[in-house]
């Protein structure tokens, strides 16, 4: 995953995601085996954090079953 093909990414805000301004991210789903995910407060700026896909739905799952607290 290079900077040239994540700035041509198609990137799907979370749904979880307000139109406030305040908590979002954005993920790119179509990176085989990678999920590409970034801040989409800073989208165009910021940095995009690269999981697995295997840790970004352990990730998932835990947030919701409540097992992360802030």
């Amino acid at each position: 995953m290079d900077q040239q093909s994540l700035s041509a990414a198609s990137w799907v805000k979370s749904s979880f995601s307000g139109n406030n301004g305040g908590n979002c991210l954005e993920l790119a789903p179509a990176f085989p085996g990678l999920a590409p995910v970034r801040d989409s407060k800073i989208a165009e700026t910021g940095p995009v954090l690269p999981f697995t896909r295997p840790a970004w739905a352990s990730f998932v799952t835990a947030v919701q079953q409540g097992e992360l607290t802030a």
